[in-house]
This record gives structure tokens, C-alpha cells and sequence, in this order.
């Protein structure tokens, strides 16, 4: 390890990386994010030095785990909590199967594990009434879960504050008497609570504001663990909310860290915006780390140049540097199973409807229901990571019917996408088109054109807020398919109810309104970041 100073480079999980929960297990550090309606849930990262960090599966990868069909977009996996006791990984976590319309149901559930990678356990049922639980294991031996509060009243405080019970891991369910610890700093939207303790205090951090571009990460702290908690006088911890210029906006639902040094930091999301007044994140809510320190009065503070403002650039821990070999940019799908990056919509990706046996060496979709579908659609993707990117696929699917249809999508959720597909017409016959969808509304950005090459090769090119898709017989000379899009429309802040939860996805797919599952054959997939515009 040199002596020179080494830094963070921030967002250390880039794209569709929200709600971070940070642990420490001897020399290696784990992250646990939010994946809401994509299968399988809680997307999981390792690193040895903070710096570098490894996708290395997801928690919840069988059907008995987790049931998403139905659930509403920006439902399902909310705000996990990975912890560690007893040679034990323990992971609580939301499954939100209604939001957004006064009601929210919200059921809260706990696994464990004896190694990170699984195989993780069945789900056992907490509560139910609030979200984002936090478990947290005190120096006794006991274990206390807290969550936030839902009020579906009318007129009522919707955040109303945090709530602590104890978790009995031998009986496996929660004992006692559920309390009230803490009410709020005053910012609104109290949630994301995560208990700590060190010296003679509990320390109680929660995310306030809401998940926007007000949100902060609030500190209290109280002699007992039931309270009363008192806040820190210099609150907000963080927040980005008071410079719109930062590069790291919407900062806050944190989590904390000591490293094997002693040195701390501080796990946050946050939201990088496309310039303009609408301040548009198509990248979603990605994962910061920052350096933060105890004070002489026993409160936590950044230990940056600017109080609770959030940094790109982020010293690094003592650490020795831990890099990890790049996935490679061309997935040739030559391998038994997806591999770490991919998820699919909702459903489980087994053999009833994607394969990458039956024709070695492809992905093989079949078409079930539609694009809208918050049920069985057949859809595979994976994350959208820079603004400036090159996705490319290459297919083959032989449709009869305008109902049947394959091919390339840009999509934020079932509602807001855009779709190169592959398709039949009673006056093209086989034919390429572009169809985009807002709020649910269907249009045509490009209207059938016949395609007769038995593959089609298929390309979407993104630079800031423009995004272009391609098509090609032979892979080599592309032409324009459609207009120069407007990819904010891939955004939280675009969808019908001017909030979402997850992020821009590139996405292979096949639909059959038939009810035949027709069959489309994806040689490859292409995910090439570009060099940024200075």
C-alpha cells in the first residue's frame, strides 16, 4: 500500500442503487440495496478497501421467498437492512404490495444466512403497518427491530415517527410491547431508521424530507435505547438540499460503517440530475460513501470541508486496494445461468419462459403477456449505469401476428418506455417499429417498415437526456430508428405520480398477446459505457 492519498470516487454504486445498508464482517464490507418490483429482490455488493465494489447476487432468489406478481411499480423490495451476529447474516426488508393512494400495505420479513452468497432462508413474517425495518443486535445479545409508522387518517401525519420492539431470534418472532422512540426533527418524513451504539448512547439515524431533492440523514441519540432520543443540534448529518448545484443531489437514507482501521463512513443514497429545470434522474437513486467523524460532544459530523454536503470526491480508508476484474462488455449468454447483473420483471426467470439451454450460446424469451402487464411479462434487463452509453443486441423471431412482438427496450416501469421491436403487419408483414409509452399512453415513434433479414440488430445510443435507437441486417451499418428521444421520460420524476422509486433499465423482451409464447433468440447483449463530454 503507497503512501499516497487514495479517494473515493462517488457514486460508488452507480445507476439504479438505492437505500444503501453497509456492514463490515471481519475485512470485507457489504451493501444491501432496494430492487422493488425486480426479481430477485435485494441486489447485494462486496468490497475489501470501499473503494472498489462487486455485485454478487441477490438474497431473495426463489418464488418462496418472494411473490411480486401484482405488485405496483416502485412496490415491492424496500429498504433493506443487512446485518451480522453470531456468525449470522441477518437481512430485513419491505415488501410493499400497495403505495401511493393514501393506503399503503406494507409487509415487513426477515432471512438469514451463513454465508453472504446464500443460499439465504425462508422469509420469516415481522409486522406489517410501516416500512423500512432495521434490526439491531446489542451488546447483550438481544435484538430490536424498528421501523417507521404509516397513517393512512386523512389530515393526519403520514410519517408519524419510529417505532422499537424486540426480536426474540430464538422464537423467532417479535416480544414485548411495541413503542414509540422517536417523533421526528421537525424536517418531516421520518423513515430509514438504523440504531447504533457507542460510549454510553444510543445513536438513532433516520432519513427525513422524503426521497427527493429535500431529503437528509438526521442524527438523535438517547441514554436508553427506548428513548427519549434527542437530536443533534447541528442537524441535518447530510443533505444536499440547500445547494441544487451539487453533483450528488437527493442525499440522505443512510447507513454507518468502521472500518478495521477506525475509521468511519457513512453510506447514503443520492441522485445525479440531467440538467434543466425539471432535474431529472434517469439514473435513479445510486449509492455515496463519505468520511465522517465523531466530535469532542459525541455527535457525528462529515469530516469534509462543507458541513452536510455531500462530495464526489471522498478520502479513501487505510486500507490496501482491492480491485475487481470488469464484467466484459459483450454478454455472448454462453453460460448455464443470467449472470449478477441481470434481473427480470416481476417474475422468476426460470425455464417456463427463458432458457439459455434449449439454443446454447442465446437467451432464449418467450412472449407472455404485455408491456403493461404487472403480472407475467417476459422481460429481462439489466441496469443503465452512465449517461453515456451503447446498448446493442441481435435477434431472431419470427412473428405472425401484430400481437407478437420482440425486441430492445429503454424502459423506467410498465408505464414509461421506449420499444425497437420486431413485430408482424397486415400491410408490412414482418416489420420493424419504435413504439413509446407515457403515463401508460401508447404511440408510435416509428411506424412499421418491412424486415426481411432473418436477424435484426438492434442499438440505443444515450448521451444526457438524448437517446437514439438503430437497426441493422448485418451488425455493421446502422440507420436511425425514430427520433432523438427525450430519455427523462426514464426518470423518478416522470411518472404518473411525479415519483418513482427505481431506475433506467436496458431490457431484452418478447410479448405474445397470442397466448402462444412465441420464442425470440438474443445472440447477445452489448453494455458499453462511453467516455463522458467534458
Amino acid at each position: 500500500m503507497t503512501n499516497e492519498p487514495r479517494f473515493i470516487e462517488n457514486p460508488v454504486l452507480r445507476g439504479f442503487h438505492p437505500d444503501p445498508s453497509i456492514v463490515r464482517v471481519g475485512e470485507d464490507y457489504y451493501i444491501a440495496t432496494s430492487t422493488f418490483e425486480w426479481f430477485p429482490g435485494v441486489r447485494l455488493h462486496h468490497s475489501r478497501d470501499l473503494r472498489h465494489w462487486n455485485p454478487i447476487g441477490y438474497a431473495l432468489d426463489r418464488r418462496s421467498q418472494l411473490d411480486l406478481l401484482g405488485n405496483p411499480r416502485s412496490g415491492g423490495i424496500w429498504a433493506p437492512c443487512l446485518s451480522h451476529a453470531g456468525g449470522v447474516f441477518y437481512l430485513v426488508y419491505t415488501d410493499v404490495k400497495s403505495w401511493g393512494h393514501g393506503f399503503v400495505d406494507a409487509h415487513n420479513y426477515y432471512v438469514t444466512a451463513s454465508r453472504i452468497e446464500g443460499p439465504w432462508s425462508e422469509p420469516v413474517a415481522l409486522n406489517r403497518g410501516g416500512f423500512d425495518p432495521s434490526l439491531f443486535h446489542d451488546e447483550d445479545g438481544r435484538a430490536w427491530l424498528t421501523n417507521m409508522v404509516w397513517d393512512h387518517r386523512p389530515g393526519n401525519n403520514q410519517f408519524p415517527g419510529i417505532v422499537l420492539q424486540e426480536l426474540d431470534l430464538q422464537q423467532r418472532r417479535l416480544v414485548g410491547e411495541r413503542r414509540w422512540i422517536f417523533s421526528g426533527s421537525g424536517r418531516r418524513l421520518t423513515e430509514g431508521p438504523h440504531l447504533y451504539r457507542r460510549g454510553g448512547h444510543y445513536y438513532l439515524l433516520v432519513a427525513e424530507g422524503g426521497t427527493s431533492y429535500e431529503h437528509a440523514a438526521v442524527m438523535a441519540r438517547s441514554r436508553g435505547i427506548e428513548g427519549p432520543y434527542e437530536v443533534d443540534p447541528s442537524a441535518p448529518l447530510l443533505t444536499s438540499h440547500h445547494d441544487p448545484g451539487l453533483a450528488l443531489q437527493k442525499a440522505g437514507h443512510a447507513s454507518l460503517v468502521e472500518t478495521t482501521t477506525g475509521e468511519w463512513y457513512l453510506a447514503h443514497l443520492c441522485g445525479r440530475p440531467l440538467p434543466g429545470e425539471r432535474r431529472c434522474c434517469v439514473l435513479g437513486r445510486e449509492t455515496a460513501l463519505q468520511r465522517v467523524r465523531w466530535t469532542d460532544d459525541g455527535w457525528l459530523a462529515l469530516d469534509a470541508e462543507r458541513p452536510a454536503t455531500p462530495a464526489v470526491r471522498v478520502p479513501a480508508p487505510r486500507l490496501p486496494d482491492h480491485p475487481f476484474e470488469e464484467a466484459p462488455a459483450r454478454d455472448h449468454f454462453d453460460r448455464g445461468a443470467l449472470g449478477v447483473a441481470y434481473q427480470a420483471l416481476r417474475d422468476v426467470p426460470d425455464e417456463s419462459w427463458v432458457s439459455l439451454r434449449e439454443r446454447p450460446g442465446h437467451l432464449r424469451i418467450r412472449g407472455r403477456e404485455s408491456p403493461q402487464s404487472l403480472h407475467r411479462q417476459s422481460v429481462v434487463g439489466r441496469r443503465i449505469q452512465s449517461l453515456r452509453c451503447r446498448v446493442e443486441t441481435c435477434l431472431e423471431f419470427e412473428p405472425a401476428s401484430f400481437q407478437q412482438m420482440a425486441g430492445l427496450m429503454a424502459l423506467y416501469d410498465d408505464e414509461n418506455f421506449f420499444y425497437a421491436l420486431l413485430s408482424h403487419d397486415e400491410s408490412a408483414g414482418r416489420s420493424i417499429a419504435l413504439l413509446g409509452s407515457e403515463h401508460g399512453k401508447v404511440t408510435w415513434l416509428a411506424r412499421p417498415v418491412a424486415f426481411s433479414a432473418p436477424r435484426l440488430h438492434l442499438r440505443f445510443d444515450l448521451s444526457g437526456k438524448e437517446l437514439q435507437f438503430s437497426s441493422s441486417e448485418d451488425g455493421e451499418r446502422f440507420d436511425a430508428l425514430g427520433p432523438v428521444l427525450d430519455a427523462s421520460l426514464l426518470s423518478d420524476e416522470r411518472t404518473s405520480l411525479g415519483m418513482g422509486f427505481t431506475g433506467a433499465f436496458a431490457a431484452l423482451c418478447a410479448h405474445d398477446l397470442t397466448g402462444k409464447s412465441l420464442s425470440a433468440d438474443f445472440d447477445y447483449l452489448d453494455y458499453a459505457e462511453l467516455p463522458q463530454k467534458p
